[in-house]
């Protein structure tokens, strides 16, 4: 098998840990470059990875990478082609996403900073809360294009709700097609149009009260996580979307996927980071894919653009 490619994952939280053991068992990169503030946890990690590669055999090796806030230890990282930016504290119980902007503000702001001065070819997917003013925020800090700044939100919300259907509906997972887009928060759009059972539309399957309650549930998913766990944030099903979409970089998929996306014309919508579906493939977002939606989920979808603009244009002060 050829190895290609380097990816660095930013923040050994949940999240970014598991990320990390998802794309070394993949297989598929020469390497993956875990990083955080707290000396000694991202080593410590990747020496407990990289001992498990005998056991999974994958042959993919995990650096551990001590970083500063004056960006020290970055040099790891360096030339990498996909940097995953997980940085940021995650949500408490009744916490909005919203509730964190001020200080995971200025942790991505840094974070992009430094991705952009070591690794200046790369693509950056952005998981950080909010998502979709980070993402605008990472963009701005790296000056990247915009097509390689991209978040992970529609390919976690889709998979919630792909759940949620497939549970309710007491059918195999692989049976259910969903999609949601708009913001990763109040104004995420589930499109119930574009969803099937067993090749069916969904509203054939589930009663209209059904649909409705499933598509409240998938915006409340990941606080429905969070009281649950009491401490901490949802990261298994997150990171699985952030490393499929990692491995849809750097193999240069150019398969379709639901991401937070620079928008510029496309569904009669400028000028704005927000969930929809993109070809992913080596330079991050090849192109929106618009998809034929109805009256209402339009109308929802531009709302939400308009929900997310302000505070994506209030980012470049933070």
């Amino acid at each position: 098998m050829t190895r290609r490619g380097k990816v660095t994952v930013v923040g050994s939280g949940f999240y970014g840990s598991t990320t990390v053991l998802r794309l070394a068992e993949y297989d598929i990169f020469e390497s993956v470059v875990l990083t955080d503030i707290i000396e000694g946890k991202p080593e410590g990690i990747a020496l407990d990875i990289n001992q498990s590669r005998s056991i999974e055999n994958f042959e993919t090796k995990v650096i551990g990478a001590t970083t500063t806030a004056d960006g020290g230890g970055y040099e790891k990282t360096a030339n990498s082609d996909v940097v995953i930016i997980t940085a940021g504290l995650p949500r408490k119980p009744g916490m909005s996403r919203m509730d964190l902007i001020d200080v995971n503000a200025k942790i991505v702001r840094q974070v992009a900073e430094n991705i952009a001065k070591h690794s200046p070819k790369a693509v950056v997917i952005v998981v950080s809360n909010p998502l979709d003013e980070m993402t605008a925020l990472a963009q701005l800090a790296t000056k990247f294009p915009p097509n390689r700044v991209m978040g992970q939100a529609g390919m976690l919300d889709t998979a919630r709700f792909t759940h949620f259907v497939a549970e309710l509906a007491n059918v195999p997972i692989s049976s259910v097609k969903t999609l949601t887009l708009g913001s990763h928060g109040e104004t995420m759009v589930p499109v119930p149009s574009r969803c099937t059972v067993n090749g069916k539309p969904l509203t054939e399957v589930l009663s209209e009260a059904q649909v409705s309650d499933l598509v409240t549930r998938t915006r409340n998913g990941g606080a429905e996580i969070v009281a649950l766990l009491k401490t901490g944030s949802a990261y298994y099903a997150p990171s699985a979307a952030a490393a499929r979409m990692a491995k849809a970089v750097i193999e240069d998929a150019k398969i379709v996927m639901p991401v937070c996306a620079w928008v510029d014309g496309q569904y009669g919508i400028s000028g704005v980071y927000l969930g929809v579906e993109a070809e992913i493939g080596r330079s991050g977002v090849n192109k929106i894919v618009e998809t034929k939606l109805t009256d209402s989920e339009l109308s929802a979808l531009k709302a939400a653009a308009e929900a997310v603009r302000a505070k994506q244009a209030d980012v470049k002060d933070l």
